[in-house]
Protein backbone atom coordinates (compact mmCIF):
# COMPACT_ATOMS: atom_id res chain seq x y z
CA UNK A 1 0.00 0.00 0.00
CA UNK A 2 1.26 3.30 -1.20
CA UNK A 3 2.50 5.68 1.83
CA UNK A 4 0.57 8.38 0.95
CA UNK A 5 -2.36 7.85 -1.25
CA UNK A 6 -5.17 9.92 -3.63
CA UNK A 7 -8.17 9.41 -2.80
CA UNK A 8 -11.79 10.06 -4.60
CA UNK A 9 -14.69 10.46 -2.93
CA UNK A 10 -18.57 9.67 -4.04
CA UNK A 11 -21.82 11.08 -2.99
CA UNK A 12 -24.07 9.00 -4.77
CA UNK A 13 -27.56 10.16 -5.35
CA UNK A 14 -30.51 9.02 -7.70
CA UNK A 15 -29.81 12.03 -10.29
CA UNK A 16 -26.74 13.31 -9.38
CA UNK A 17 -23.66 11.56 -8.06
CA UNK A 18 -21.04 14.46 -6.51
CA UNK A 19 -17.17 13.48 -7.10
CA UNK A 20 -14.23 15.16 -5.24
CA UNK A 21 -10.52 14.55 -4.77
CA UNK A 22 -8.21 14.71 -1.88
CA UNK A 23 -5.46 13.28 -0.60
CA UNK A 24 -3.65 11.08 2.43
CA UNK A 25 -0.54 13.64 2.51
CA UNK A 26 -2.11 17.09 2.72
CA UNK A 27 -5.24 15.53 4.61
CA UNK A 28 -7.35 18.01 2.14
CA UNK A 29 -10.73 17.54 -0.09
CA UNK A 30 -11.99 19.37 -2.66
CA UNK A 31 -15.31 19.57 -4.53
CA UNK A 32 -14.29 18.07 -8.29
CA UNK A 33 -17.21 17.77 -10.23
CA UNK A 34 -21.55 16.28 -10.59
CA UNK A 35 -22.08 13.61 -12.93
CA UNK A 36 -25.46 12.68 -14.05
CA UNK A 37 -27.13 9.62 -12.95
CA UNK A 38 -30.12 8.35 -14.35
CA UNK A 39 -32.51 6.56 -11.18
CA UNK A 40 -29.09 5.90 -9.81
CA UNK A 41 -26.93 4.59 -12.57
CA UNK A 42 -24.15 6.90 -13.47
CA UNK A 43 -22.79 8.27 -16.86
CA UNK A 44 -19.89 5.60 -16.60
CA UNK A 45 -17.84 6.79 -18.69
CA UNK A 46 -17.99 10.16 -17.45
CA UNK A 47 -16.41 8.33 -13.85
CA UNK A 48 -13.73 6.58 -15.92
CA UNK A 49 -12.17 9.34 -17.64
CA UNK A 50 -12.55 11.13 -14.16
CA UNK A 51 -9.94 8.02 -12.42
CA UNK A 52 -7.94 7.79 -15.58
CA UNK A 53 -6.83 11.44 -15.29
CA UNK A 54 -6.86 11.79 -11.38
CA UNK A 55 -5.73 7.92 -10.73
CA UNK A 56 -7.17 8.01 -7.05
CA UNK A 57 -5.42 4.93 -5.41
CA UNK A 58 -8.87 4.56 -3.42
CA UNK A 59 -12.23 5.04 -3.62
CA UNK A 60 -14.48 6.36 -1.26
CA UNK A 61 -18.58 6.40 -1.68
CA UNK A 62 -20.61 8.14 1.14
CA UNK A 63 -23.34 5.36 3.15
CA UNK A 64 -27.07 7.65 2.94
CA UNK A 65 -27.71 5.26 6.52
CA UNK A 66 -30.77 6.64 8.84
CA UNK A 67 -29.65 8.42 11.35
CA UNK A 68 -31.09 5.53 13.63
CA UNK A 69 -28.17 3.76 11.95
CA UNK A 70 -30.91 1.50 9.87
CA UNK A 71 -30.46 0.71 6.36
CA UNK A 72 -32.09 2.73 3.62
CA UNK A 73 -33.52 1.88 -0.13
CA UNK A 74 -30.94 4.84 -0.95
CA UNK A 75 -28.13 3.02 1.24
CA UNK A 76 -28.56 -0.17 -0.55
CA UNK A 77 -28.36 1.45 -3.89
CA UNK A 78 -25.28 3.20 -2.85
CA UNK A 79 -23.86 -0.30 -1.27
CA UNK A 80 -24.57 -1.67 -4.83
CA UNK A 81 -22.50 1.54 -6.51
CA UNK A 82 -19.29 0.65 -4.49
CA UNK A 83 -19.13 -2.67 -5.89
CA UNK A 84 -19.81 -1.73 -9.19
CA UNK A 85 -16.75 0.53 -8.64
CA UNK A 86 -14.91 -1.62 -7.47
CA UNK A 87 -15.37 -4.22 -10.04
CA UNK A 88 -15.32 -1.58 -13.04
CA UNK A 89 -12.08 0.13 -11.76
CA UNK A 90 -10.29 -2.36 -10.08
CA UNK A 91 -9.64 0.11 -6.86
CA UNK A 92 -10.17 -0.63 -3.23
CA UNK A 93 -13.83 0.59 -2.15
CA UNK A 94 -14.58 2.01 1.26
CA UNK A 95 -17.92 2.78 2.26
CA UNK A 96 -18.25 5.91 4.92
CA UNK A 97 -21.14 7.41 6.76
CA UNK A 98 -22.42 10.09 5.27
CA UNK A 99 -25.04 11.13 7.60
CA UNK A 100 -24.80 14.65 7.77
CA UNK A 101 -22.57 15.33 4.95
CA UNK A 102 -25.51 16.79 2.45
CA UNK A 103 -27.19 18.37 5.44
CA UNK A 104 -23.36 20.19 5.84
CA UNK A 105 -23.24 20.76 2.12
CA UNK A 106 -26.03 23.01 2.11
CA UNK A 107 -25.46 25.41 5.28
CA UNK A 108 -22.25 25.63 3.51
CA UNK A 109 -23.81 26.34 -0.02
CA UNK A 110 -26.46 28.77 1.40
CA UNK A 111 -23.47 30.44 3.93
CA UNK A 112 -21.45 31.19 0.63
CA UNK A 113 -24.63 32.91 -0.80
CA UNK A 114 -26.58 29.60 -2.81
CA UNK A 115 -30.10 30.59 -3.75
CA UNK A 116 -31.50 26.95 -2.59
CA UNK A 117 -31.79 26.15 -6.55
CA UNK A 118 -30.18 22.77 -5.63
CA UNK A 119 -31.56 20.79 -9.58
CA UNK A 120 -29.99 23.77 -11.46
CA UNK A 121 -26.72 24.22 -9.51
CA UNK A 122 -25.84 20.71 -7.62
CA UNK A 123 -23.81 21.10 -4.91
CA UNK A 124 -23.10 17.02 -4.53
CA UNK A 125 -19.36 17.51 -5.07
CA UNK A 126 -19.31 19.68 -1.83
CA UNK A 127 -20.84 16.90 -0.01
CA UNK A 128 -18.60 14.26 -1.40
CA UNK A 129 -15.96 16.73 -0.23
CA UNK A 130 -17.15 16.59 3.02
CA UNK A 131 -17.74 13.18 2.84
CA UNK A 132 -13.43 12.69 2.32
CA UNK A 133 -12.96 15.06 4.41
CA UNK A 134 -14.49 13.30 7.42
CA UNK A 135 -12.79 9.45 6.38
CA UNK A 136 -8.83 11.81 6.72
CA UNK A 137 -9.98 13.12 9.81
CA UNK A 138 -10.56 9.02 10.52
CA UNK A 139 -7.02 8.05 9.48
CA UNK A 140 -3.87 8.06 11.36
CA UNK A 141 -1.60 10.71 11.33
CA UNK A 142 1.33 9.37 8.88
CA UNK A 143 4.82 9.35 10.41
CA UNK A 144 6.85 12.24 9.22
CA UNK A 145 10.27 11.73 7.71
Amino acid sequence: MPRYETVMAFDFGLRNIGVAIGNTLSRTAEPLTVVSAKEGVPHWPSIIALTEEWRPNRLLVGLPINMDGSESELSRRASKFSRQLEGRLSLPVSLVDERLSSREAKADAFAEGHRGDFVTNPIDDKAAAIILTTWLNDQPMMPSG
